[in-house]
């Protein structure tokens, strides 16, 4: 077998794991009201979206993780399929959906089952001021403070860039059309720390519209895993493909109009493990061109914040991050998520032609 079959097999077999897994998932967490709570300040029409089952992080997880482990034990029967390099990426897969998965728990919202889902109507009535009372009573409902949250991404991200760089060796960088290893010597791990904190946030910042966020990271881990066929690594591109799997499954109850959602389980999750893949083809200077969406989400945030404190209240879009300011400008939902897509392909096909060259 063919590590490029095997690769595709392993994403079939991926997703219908999870596509399989996805129903009870949805029973769990809709008898524990796991539910979607919405920004006051945000778009009227995601007030529809209210209670809906997050978390769903979840659902692509636990597939990757039983698959890699179950084939990484066959090597105690002198059989082969995945390499132990693929343990750093499930393990930071697993840390970043745990730290995610705090954040969205302590999220949760107590709201009554009126709210659920037969509520949404009562709450679209209430007046904007209403609503900012409501939330503010709520039982948590905020998440994890965004300072303690960074600190653990930050820490992690430099336990992830240390096994990199000591255990893995991974090759430092590799510019396109450059040959052989450009060394960053000590500065390695804080850049290495950096590129998983900025896509495991990317990610998080794109993940708002149903489907959005899992058909973007869906594009950049089949780069990426693509790209690793290229240079031979027979255990990296398998994982790639098995997580492409899964995004897809997850993506069956994601789409418009979404069933579930990824929550910050999800979207932090697969962003660090995005990084964490750029990093080990070494080819992360790409990640501008494959990963656009998700840097263009946080650089419209960093400008927003940017420009509004340095003209007083002024704001440089209508609404950040910046699939908002297109929802704010009458864009469809759909015709975002779409648009959004076709840019991130072809960015993806740039950044191919340039990781081959």
């Amino acid at each position: 077998m063919t590590q490029a079959s095997m690769a595709l097999g392993l994403a079939g077999f991926s997703f219908m794991l999870t596509v399989i897994w996805g129903p009870p998932l949805l029973r769990v967490l809709r008898h524990f009201k796991v539910g979607k709570t919405i920004r006051v300040e945000g778009p009227e029409r995601h007030f529809t979206k209210l209670g809906t089952p997050t978390m769903g992080g979840v659902l692509i997880v636990s597939p990757v993780v039983l698959i890699t482990l179950l084939l990484n034990a066959t090597s105690l029967i002198g059989v082969t399929f995945l390499g132990r390099s693929v343990m750093l990426p499930t393990g930071v897969l697993v840390a970043y959906a745990f730290l995610g998965a705090i954040d969205d728990w302590e999220g949760l919202p107590p709201l009554t089952s009126a709210f659920y889902p037969n509520g949404v109507p009562a709450y679209q009535r209430l007046l904007p001021e209403r609503r900012v009372l409501l939330n503010a009573a709520l039982r948590r409902g905020l998440g994890m403070r965004a300072r303690t949250k960074f600190l653990f991404q930050v820490v992690l991200a430099v336990a992830a860039a240390i096994g990199l760089r000591y255990i893995l060796e991974v090759p430092q960088l590799y510019l396109p059309g450059l040959k052989g290893e450009f060394e960053l010597g000590i500065w390695y791990v804080p850049m290495a720390a950096f590129v998983i904190v900025l896509c495991s946030n990317a990610v998080n910042f794109t993940d708002g519209l149903d489907g959005l966020a899992g058909l973007i990271s869906a594009t950049a881990f089949a780069t990426y895993g693509g790209i690793a066929l290229f240079q031979g690594q027979t255990f990296l591109a398998p994982f790639c493909f098995t997580l492409v799997g899964a995004i897809f499954g997850f993506l069956w109850f994601n789409v418009h109009p979404a069933m579930l959602f990824m929550g910050d389980t999800g979207s932090l999750s697969l962003g660090a493990t995005l990084g964490v893949v750029a990093l080990m083809t070494s080819q992360w200077a790409l990640l501008p061109l494959i990963a656009v969406i998700p840097l263009s989400e946080v650089a419209s945030v960093v400008l927003q914040v940017t420009y509004f404190k340095l003209t007083g209240g002024r704001r440089l879009f209508k609404m950040s991050p910046l699939h908002h300011h297109f929802e704010l400008s009458g864009w469809s939902e759909t015709q975002i998520v779409q648009r959004f897509w076709l840019i991130s392909l072809l960015f993806a096909m740039i950044g191919v032609a340039l990781a081959v060259v």
